[in-house]
C-alpha cells in the first residue's frame, strides 16, 4: 500500500506570514550549503569576465578620463572637475539638455499613446486585421539606419520628396525643407523616431490585453457593457502594468538615440537636433576632446540611471 505523504510546511512562529518564493529561498540556500558554491562560482566565471571587460571596465575608464583635459594626441593633463564645470556653463550644452528632454519626452509619448491605442483597437479587430497588425509591429524589427534612409526619401527638399509630393497636390509648387529648417527639424526626427518606435508598445500592450480573464468580458457584456465601457474601465486600467515596462523601454531608448539623428540631421541644422548621446560624439569623435565627451556619457549615463531607479525600485518590489 502507498503511503501519502503530506507536503512539509514551516512554522513561520505567531504573527508572522510566510512569503511567497519563501520554500523557493530555502531550497536555493540549502543547494548552496552541500559544497556546490565552487561550481557555481565556475560556471558563472565566464558571464563575470565577459561582463567586466565589456561593461565596467569601459565604465570605470570612461570616469576616469572625464576628469582629464584631452586634446588629440596631446598629454592628458588632470583638471578634475573642470570638464563638468565647464560642460553645465556651455550655452551649447544646456540647448542640448533642452533638445534631449523634448526628443525623449516626445517620442515616449508619442510611441506609447499609438501603441496603447492600437492594442486596444487591435483587441476588438477581426482576425482577418492580423496581416496589418503584423506590419505595424515589423516597423519594431527594421534597424533605425534604414529608417533613416527611408525617411529621407520621404523627406527631400524638392519635389521628389515624398511628402512635398503629396502636399503638392494640393498646393502646387510647394517645397519644404523639412530637416534644414531649424523650425522643423526637431518635430520630424521625432515623428520619424516615434514610427520606429511602435511596434515594441504595440506588443507589451496587446499581450497585457490577452493576459485579461475572459470572464471579466463576458460578464460586462453579459450586464448590457458597450465596446467602449469594456475598453475604459475594463481593458485600458488592467493593462497599465504593459504600458508602464513600455514607457520606461521607450525613455531609456529615446536617451540613448543616436543612429536616426546621424543619419537624418547630423545633429543640425544648427545644432537644433542635437542630442547628449549626439553631442558625445562630436566632442569625442569629431573634435577630439575626449574628456569632455566622456564628463558628457556621464551626464547621460546618470540620467539614464535616474530613469531606470524608480523601475528597479518597482520591480524588486513585486518580487517580493
Amino acid at each position: 500500500m502507498q503511503e501519502t505523504v503530506a507536503p512539509r510546511t514551516v512554522d513561520a512562529g505567531p504573527g508572522t506570514t510566510a512569503r511567497p518564493g519563501g520554500e523557493r529561498g530555502n531550497l536555493l540556500a540549502t543547494r548552496l550549503r552541500t559544497g556546490d558554491w565552487p561550481a557555481a562560482w565556475l560556471l558563472l566565471a565566464p558571464v563575470l569576465v565577459l561582463f567586466g571587460i565589456a561593461v565596467v571596465f569601459p565604465l570605470i575608464d570612461t570616469i576616469r578620463l572625464s576628469f582629464f583635459d584631452i586634446k588629440g594626441l596631446a598629454k592628458p593633463k588632470f583638471v578634475g572637475l573642470g570638464n563638468y564645470v565647464k560642460l553645465f556653463t556651455d550655452p551649447a550644452f544646456r540647448n542640448t539638455l533642452l533638445t534631449t528632454l523634448i526628443f525623449t519626452v516626445s517620442t515616449t509619448v508619442l510611441s506609447v499613446g499609438l501603441g496603447w491605442i492600437l492594442a486596444m483597437v487591435s483587441a476588438f479587430a477581426p482576425r482577418q486585421t492580423l496581416p496589418f497588425r503584423v506590419m505595424i509591429f515589423a516597423a519594431f524589427g527594421i534597424s533605425e539606419a534604414v529608417a533613416g534612409y527611408m525617411w529621407i526619401g520621404i523627406l527631400r527638399p524638392d519635389d521628389g520628396g515624398l511628402l512635398n509630393a503629396a502636399i503638392g497636390l494640393f498646393q502646387p509648387g510647394f517645397a519644404q525643407p523639412w530637416l534644414g529648417d531649424p523650425r522643423t527639424a526637431l518635430w520630424v526626427l521625432i515623428v520619424a523616431a516615434s514610427w520606429g518606435g511602435v511596434g515594441l508598445p504595440l506588443m507589451l500592450c496587446f499581450a497585457s490585453v490577452q493576459a485579461i480573464p475572459r470572464t471579466l468580458f463576458e460578464a460586462a457584456y453579459i450586464d448590457g457593457a458597450s465596446h467602449g465601457q469594456v475598453m475604459r474601465s475594463i481593458m485600458m486600467p488592467l493593462s497599465l502594468p504593459g504600458v508602464r515596462v513600455a514607457i520606461f523601454i521607450n525613455l531609456l531608448g529615446a536617451l540613448r538615440a543616436f543612429d536616426i539623428i546621424y543619419i537624418l540631421t547630423g545633429g543640425g541644422p544648427v545644432r537644433s537636433t542635437e542630442t547628449v548621446g549626439y553631442f558625445m560624439y562630436r566632442e569625442s569623435m569629431t573634435q577630439f576632446k575626449l574628456g569632455y565627451g566622456a564628463a558628457a556619457t556621464v551626464v547621460l549615463l546618470v540620467a539614464v540611471l535616474v530613469v531606470s531607479i524608480p523601475a528597479i525600485i518597482q520591480r524588486t518590489a513585486g518580487a517580493r
